[in-house]
């Protein structure tokens, strides 16, 4: 029988440096809130308290179709935590009336806020706290690396992946669950006395009233080009196939209600694209779709992708899809210097100035003015490239006021110059 294992110093040392690990909610875990009596419950506690409320959810993404909600976890001053299934309690009016008008704390807004709408939920103001440590120019901006920096405690993070839509949820889980909102509280309160020593805080203001106000983001114009590996695929016609196979996939999982990627992997639909229309038999064969016809229903499911992608095969060529990919907006700009070499000289100058100001702003340069506003602004500029011109096109791409402020004046010196065109190597 082994003894008890001794750390060497430095790894010692190292152990005894860690930050402590928050194991367990200070006031215990709150039982899963499944019932309309539990939940009335819950919304006079909330209704009652004060101050602003730290949300968070938890679905199950690599598991389920939806991006639905399966869990949602909140906390509040006076109200202590919440634990709802919104399976069980889908009718959450109630609790958006007790929440009103109060602020929001989450962490990466944008990734939860389309799930609590789907169940009646939305902000009228919001504190986003990885939007705040980016301004702040923080070099790790994950909840459990913020956690750690600015609170001096260690947040667990093995049951981010899990299937959230187990039912009952483990335990282990649920105490996961509740201590992502145990002290997001504190990380805002912490923040934003940051933000304001900084003189950021109007800054964070206009980037979460932003976030709060966007809708659902645009649908994606050709989704299945986002295929892992899809440039193997060459061809007009074989771009058909494997099209039409994401098309069936995406559609026997959303019915199922199933990621699509575990009914058949990107990895098969490329093989068959590749491969050419083929038999049930000679699909079988293929990396992916191997050993589905040693099951009954996995013959079925072969003699249906075969179908798929005979009737992709006989299209006619108009309806076929472009060998290029539609791109809603300028093309990637690894192609400019190609396609528009002016263009490509006046992004890497643009490139350069706002690298200046976002050192001297001390914030990301992705911050100062998101990548898509500039490449927007560069490849078709406006008329007018005065300062009110371009502060005009910036606003109406969506940047914020102080972002219009900083970047105005360098963009328009650029649009108004005659721009030396880019030589490239041979």
């Amino acid at each position: 029988m082994t003894g008890p294992v001794e750390l060497e110093p430095q790894a010692a040392q190292d152990e005894q440096s860690l930050a402590p690990l928050l194991s367990a909610p200070a006031d215990g875990l709150p039982p899963v809130t499944e019932s309309p009596s539990a939940l009335a419950d819950e919304c006079t506690r909330f209704a009652a308290a004060s101050g602003p409320v730290a949300l968070d959810t938890e679905r199950a993404g690599g598991y389920r179709y939806s991006q639905r909600a399966y869990l949602l976890q909140l906390r509040r001053r006076g109200a202590g935590t919440a634990l709802i299934d919104p399976i069980a309690c889908p009718d959450l009016g109630d609790l958006a009336d007790a929440l009103g008008d109060t602020e929001w704390v989450l962490h990466a807004a944008s990734q939860d806020l389309p799930s609590l709408a789907e169940v009646g939920l939305t902000p009228s103001t919001l504190f986003d706290t990885e939007v705040a440590a980016r301004l702040l120019n923080k070099p790790k901006v994950g909840l459990a690396a913020l956690m750690e920096s600015e609170l001096g405690v260690r947040l667990a993070k093995e049951h981010s992946a899990a299937d959230w839509s187990t039912r009952p949820i483990p335990v282990a889980w649920l105490t996961y669950a509740a201590l992502d909102v145990e002290l997001l509280l504190d990380l805002r309160d912490r923040l934003a006395d940051e933000l304001d020593a900084a003189d950021k805080a109007h800054w964070a203001r206009q980037e979460f009233a932003a976030i709060a106000a966007a809708g659902p983001p645009e649908p994606r114009r050709e989704p299945w080009r986002r295929i892992s590996g899809l440039s193997k695929v060459r061809g007009a016609r074989r771009l058909a196939l494997a099209r039409a196979l994401w098309q069936e996939r995406d559609r026997i999982a959303e019915q199922r209600d199933i990621t699509p990627t575990r009914i058949l992997p990107d990895a098969a639909i490329v093989a068959a694209a590749v491969a050419g229309p083929l038999s049930a038999d000679d699909l079988g064969a293929l990396p992916g779709f191997r050993g589905r016809a040693r099951r009954q229903r996995g013959r079925a499911e072969l003699r249906r992708w075969a179908e798929v992608l005979a009737e992709a095969s006989r299209l006619p060529d108009a309806e076929l899809p472009s060998v290029a990919m539609a791109y809603d907006g300028p093309p990637p700009a690894r192609g400019w210097a190609d396609r528009d070499p002016a263009a490509a000289s006046r992004l890497a100058m643009a490139r350069a100035g706002l690298a200046e100001i976002a050192e001297a702003c001390d914030v990301p340069v992705e911050n100062l003015l998101t990548p898509d506003t500039l490449r927007r602004l560069l490849w078709e500029p406006p008329e007018d490239s005065s300062s009110a011109g371009v502060a005009d096109r910036l606003t109406n791409l969506g940047a914020r006021p102080w972002q219009v402020e900083k970047v105005t004046e360098t963009l328009s010196t650029i649009l108004g110059e005659d721009v030396p065109t880019l030589v490239t190597g041979e």
